[in-house]
């Protein structure tokens, strides 16, 4: 049985695995993803780099997650609306593919814009409160000896910002979850909550079973 199938199965999307079936490349299903699905948006570019720490106190870079595909987004936990649809959001992506071969594959990253307020156990807790499970999981926060924005600006690296109000204690943002592929290739973005999860884990699997060249689909990659 072939990884896709498996994913199909586990997932209990048959008539979207017959559609997606006929698409030989990630270049075939973001085709058929422009016509299904119009939060999506296909990239083929370098992402910003970053270099962060997790709730432990590791280094966490991009480079280090090259080989799998990353699931990232962009949060601040006193967030009183948005952020915790997203985060469960990520959560529900998260718990259609971590019952398939896929789980080993894919990273899911979470990233802090208010750093001095989301503390190691203020993250910690945020994944649990949201469902978000650590196998596959990490929530990122600046380094020491990085500047307070730093994540923000990664942020608006990413093409969305997170402004701070004026009395501080809140952030005006936009919503997005971006997908880096296993060579390190930002490949898309889902704006908003409103697309459909089924057709972001489809391009997660696309992704995983690529066998093309890196960042070829036979031509010059753009930047």
């Amino acid at each position: 049985m072939s990884a896709i199938l498996r994913t199909a199965l586990a997932l209990g999307t048959i008539v979207l695995f017959t559609a997606t079936a006929a698409a030989h490349s990630v270049k075939d299903l973001e085709r058929m993803m422009g016509s299904r699905e119009k939060f999506f948006q296909p990239l083929d570019k370098p992402p910003p780099a970053f270099a962060l720490r997790d709730t432990d106190g590791r280094p966490v870079d991009l480079a280090g997650l090259r080989g799998k595909v990353v699931v990232l987004h962009f949060i601040y936990a006193r967030c009183p609306d948005v952020c915790p649809l997203h985060a469960e959001r990520i959560a529900e992506i998260q718990a259609k593919v971590n019952p398939t071969p896929m789980k080993g594959q894919v990273r899911f990253v979470t990233i802090t814009t208010d750093p001095t307020s989301d503390t190691p156990a203020v993250m910690r807790q945020y994944g649990k409160a949201h469902g978000l499970e650590p196998d596959n999981w990490v929530f990122l926060t600046t380094r020491p000896g990085q500047p307070e924005d730093a994540t923000r600006k990664l942020a608006q690296a990413f093409g969305h910002k997170f402004l701070k109000t004026k009395d501080g204690n809140h952030q005006v943002h936009g919503v997005v979850t971006h997908v880096i592929d296993k060579q390190g290739r930002w490949r898309g973005n889902f704006h908003g909550l409103r697309f459909d999860p089924v057709n972001l884990v489809l391009f997660i699997n696309a992704l995983v079973n690529d066998t093309a060249a890196p960042h070829g689909h036979g031509g010059k990659p753009s930047d």
